[in-house]
């Protein structure tokens, strides 16, 4: 470890070259894109709409919840993290566990908030290159985010008319 990483992390314990690469892949892959783009001549949007931001931020936030807390995508997830629980609305509680590169994928795969920003990323990427495939992918995320909270609702009404 670093001199620099032993006065940040005196136990060891945060994997700070993990999350370097991390960041460098998240960097040269939005980096590739945008050359890519600008070679087939693809060009950016003048502006993007306020719908269409919160189109986005809505799928990056639905996207992010599955990856990082969904059962179903728990596979993804095992090689690099640990089951500690169960969450609210049948999520999973993960923690990362390794050292090094396996420990930084784990905090990222187990974090939704950190995921949301990869998931962000990838949807920005993709409203660029095919607009109305990407905003068809997001709608579908949206209405998954609104009746996930449709769910909710109709919970505490049920629990409100018992109690």
């Amino acid at each position: 470890m670093t001199t620099d990483a032993v006065r940040y992390d005196d136990r060891g314990e945060v994997p700070l070259a993990g999350y370097a690469a991390l960041a460098c892949v998240f960097a040269a892959g939005t980096g590739t894109f945008a050359l890519l783009a600008r070679r087939r001549g693809i060009e950016l949007p003048e502006r993007v709409p306020p719908w269409d931001v919160v189109l986005l931020g809505t799928a990056a936030y639905k996207a992010s919840r599955l990856l990082a807390r969904d059962k179903v995508t728990s596979f993804v997830r095992a090689p690099f993290t640990r089951r500690t629980g169960e969450g609210a609305a049948n999520e999973v509680m993960d923690e990362p566990r390794g050292r090094g590169p396996r420990r930084a994928v784990g905090d990222l795969l187990s974090c939704p908030f950190c995921v949301s920003a990869w998931a962000a990323g990838t949807l920005v990427c993709s409203y660029v290159a095919a607009p109305r495939l990407t905003r068809l992918v997001c709608g579908g995320l949206g209405a998954l985010t609104v009746a996930d909270w449709l769910q909710y609702a109709w919970t505490w009404t049920q629990r409100t008319a018992e109690g």
